[in-house]
């Protein structure tokens, strides 16, 4: 079976075109209109941010080297990372929102079902900016959660000595810019990345008529931004995850490679039944560049539709390459 047929079907959360491809197995799986739209309170505990200069062995000297969650500066292999992705107002786009104590709960008793050969370490991954399907005032399709927003949630996966992830869905805008909106989020030892390439538009199709498209360019782009945010601010290695659905919403995967103080994490988002999911991820990773991590993402509600089942912990690490990255949605 091709990849091309385990593409994942529409949920539109709010629809404002009725799109005749919404039901259609290579249509995206939704636009948000207005997620997160109620007010939303600002965190209870403020959370520090780096400056520019903040961190940096010149600026900072005699102070100790700062370090992951759990200690260490390096990611893998020590750690299998494990966690949720969502954000405030929108529960069709992940379990990742409301209290984020008692998320950190769930995650840690999933995390545990990983910790095999490796550390588990809790990750909070945070859709920081999302597409629309309203253009907009500046015509990009997307709208980012406030600094107010990042806040909360850094200080949430702090509390829970998690990882955070700020992902990103750019629609008509591009990554660069959108992560260099939260640059000083990013110059944190705790805050990574991750890319959404099927919500990178291109041409004139809206968001959720089509899957949009991103090139190995613009994720090598984004890590070398990152590398020198690394450098300058001597940082523990950062996480970089790109997302892919199938093997049209990215090309020229083939450039994407390692660079220094980044762990690149490509992340298979095959939905539904096992043997598809399965399916997917034996596809994709054929393609996957030397160096580059393996992750997995599992749909609470897609995966379990028409009788299915979550997969359980034991058969994504079974999985081969074995995922070193597990979200659930």
């Amino acid at each position: 079976m091709t990849v091309q047929a385990l593409a994942r079907p529409v949920r539109l959360l709010v629809v404002l075109v009725s799109f005749a491809a919404c039901t259609r197995r290579d249509a995206p799986r939704e636009v948000v209109a207005d997620a997160g739209a109620e007010p939303v309170a600002k965190a209870s505990l403020p959370v520090a941010v780096a400056t520019p200069d903040a961190g940096r062995p010149d600026v900072d000297a005699g102070r100790p080297r700062r370090e992951l969650p759990l200690g260490g500066r390096a990611v893998f292999p020590a750690h299998r990372l494990v966690g949720f992705c969502g954000t405030p107002g929108a529960p069709k786009l992940g379990r990742l929102a409301g209290n984020l104590g008692l998320r950190a709960k769930a995650i840690d008793a999933l995390a545990k079902e990983y910790a095999d050969d490796r550390k588990p370490l809790m990750v909070f991954e945070l859709i920081a900016v999302i597409v629309q399907g309203d253009a907009g005032q500046d015509g990009k399709h997307r709208r980012r959660v406030t600094d107010e927003v990042v806040e909360k949630y850094l200080q949430g996966a702090r509390d829970a000595k998690a990882l955070l992830l700020l992902d990103i869905q750019p629609g008509r805008s591009d990554f660069l810019t959108e992560l260099k909106h939260y640059e000083r989020f990013l110059r944190e030892p705790d805050v990574g990345v991750a890319l959404d390439p099927e919500w990178a538009m291109t041409g004139r199709a809206a968001p959720g008529a089509k899957f949009g498209q991103t090139s190995g360019e613009a994720i090598m782009e984004v890590a070398t931004w990152l590398s020198t945010v690394v450098a300058e601010g001597d940082l523990p290695e950062k996480v970089l995850v790109f997302h892919q659905v199938n093997d049209r919403v990215l090309v020229n995967e083939s450039v994407i490679a390692p660079v220094p103080g980044v762990a690149i994490v490509k992340s298979v988002d095959g939905l539904g039944h096992r043997a598809n999911k399965i399916r997917t991820y034996d596809h994709l990773m054929k393609a996957t560049p030397p160096g580059i991590h393996a992750g997995f993402k599992l749909f609470f509600e897609e995966d379990t539709r028409s009788k299915g089942r979550l997969m359980r912990p034991a058969e994504v690490l079974a999985l081969d390459p074995r995922p070193e990255l597990v979200v659930y949605e």
